[in-house]
């Protein structure tokens, strides 16, 4: 089990916006979508390797009632978080952020 979770600062700010956007609509979507980030960070930090892999060593978690997904690689000691994505937006925009 990875060590430690940290969000890249694109990640964070791709969060960040997508619970601002839910929390103009509704509270309540807001702090489910957040609870349902948190819940999938969990599983990701209990077992990395359960999730599908997708580009250059990546995996991705789809988040359960949104359309989004979280976008990892984990090392030993470590869990990376490379986007917060929706599932149906600019696929792979992600990918220049692992150069």
């Amino acid at each position: 089990m990875a060590t430690s979770v940290e969000f890249g600062p694109a990640a964070r700010s791709e969060f960040d916006e997508a619970f601002d956007w839910y929390a103009r609509r509704s509270h309540g979507a807001a702090i489910a979508f957040a609870s349902e980030v948190d819940t999938a960070i969990e599983k990701i930090a209990a077992d990395p390797e359960r999730f599908a892999g997708t580009h250059a060593g990546c995996r991705y978690c789809a988040i359960p009632r949104f359309p989004y997904c979280v976008i990892y690689h984990h090392t030993r000691s470590k869990i990376v978080v490379v986007a917060i994505a929706h599932a149906k937006r600019r696929p792979g925009y992600w990918r220049p952020r692992l150069i």
